[in-house]
């Protein structure tokens, strides 16, 4: 039987998607060769907010299939091998589009440092993220430098049931949005001084990676008030096809931005607009799609093929 849906969280990858394409569209269509050349607001709030959301969901949802794996198979990383596998096959195929995808890089570090520490307790895990994470942010290669770090957290998470128990966990995530505003203010007055050559470059990732997960923190304590009500009817649906809206939302903005002349252009408004308009499809037909189907396109693929057979596709 199919662990139910952890609706926060599908909700959670559809914001991380929604904020991702407005980064992905200015650097896949060569519109800035530098952080400096992008618009303040988006190199202020957007860049490199949500890449780090995106590494915790991925982690944690490989600790969540591997636990619901182990309920159904006597040998599930042999599945989830088959998973990661699968993944660097889209991700290989994504990259002809998009170089710099997250999609390989996800498999190949799910190969070479979750499936090993997935034999690890939680414990053990926790501390070696922690670890991986620092040494990312200490060496102030951000992006990712932080891949490793963050997957194997949100593996831990996982382990930990973290996300099932989210309704219970509202002061905590009161404290973390704190403490990460805490931390990214902090690293902003320590950018802020006169600093020795290469500080701020190391301060960077500690400012961005908090605000990222501050950013997490209250869009999972907005999702409890009216408002969060309504948008999560919206983002559900675009979560749970998050593979699928990732790869067709490349798919899209390289057509249309080539052939409305975005590339190597300074055309910020039309790149925004045409991100906005995606991200309104995507809304649409995945909400169309999941009332007939249980799984997105891609997911469904996915899923067969790391099953090693075809799944029931239809509600």
């Amino acid at each position: 039987m199919s662990q139910p849906r952890i609706q926060a969280l599908d909700a959670l990858r559809g914001y991380a998607l929604c904020g991702i394409i407005f980064i992905n569209i200015p650097q896949v269509m060569g519109m800035a060769e530098s952080v400096s050349q992008f618009p303040d607001g988006l190199r202020w709030f957007v860049l490199g907010r949500f890449y780090p959301i995106f590494y915790l969901l991925f982690g944690i949802g490989f600790g969540i299939f591997l636990r619901s794996a182990a309920r159904r198979v006597d040998s599930p990383r042999v599945l989830l091998v088959r998973r990661f596998l699968a993944l660097a096959v889209f991700g290989a195929i994504h990259h002809l589009l998009q170089p710099g995808e997250v999609l390989l890089p996800f498999a190949i570090t799910g190969l070479l440092v979750l499936l090993p520490l997935s034999f690890l307790p939680p414990r053990s895990n926790l501390i070696i993220g922690l670890v991986l994470t620092a040494v990312g942010l200490l060496m102030g290669v951000g992006g990712f430098g932080l891949l490793p770090g963050l997957l194997v957290l949100g593996f831990v998470l996982a382990d930990l049931r973290v996300p099932e128990t989210l309704a219970e966990r509202t002061w905590q995530l009161v404290q973390t949005a704190l403490l990460c505003a805490a931390v990214a203010l902090l690293a902003l007055w320590l950018i802020a001084l006169p600093a020795p050559e290469g500080a701020g470059r190391r301060l960077g990732p500690v400012f961005t990676t908090a605000m990222a997960v501050g950013y997490a923190a209250l869009f999972l304590l907005l999702l409890r008030t009216p408002v969060g009500r309504v948008a999560s009817r919206a983002l559900v649906p675009m979560g749970r096809m998050a593979l699928t809206n990732y790869l067709t939302a490349t798919l899209a903005f390289v057509l249309i931005g080539t052939a409305i002349g975005l590339r190597a252009s300074d055309r910020w408004a039309e790149a925004a607009l045409l991100g906005a308009g995606i991200l309104a499809v995507q809304m649409l037909w995945s909400a169309l799609w999941m009332r007939q189907f249980r799984y997105g396109p891609f997911e469904w693929v996915w899923r067969t093929a790391t099953y090693w057979r075809p799944v029931p596709m239809r509600r």
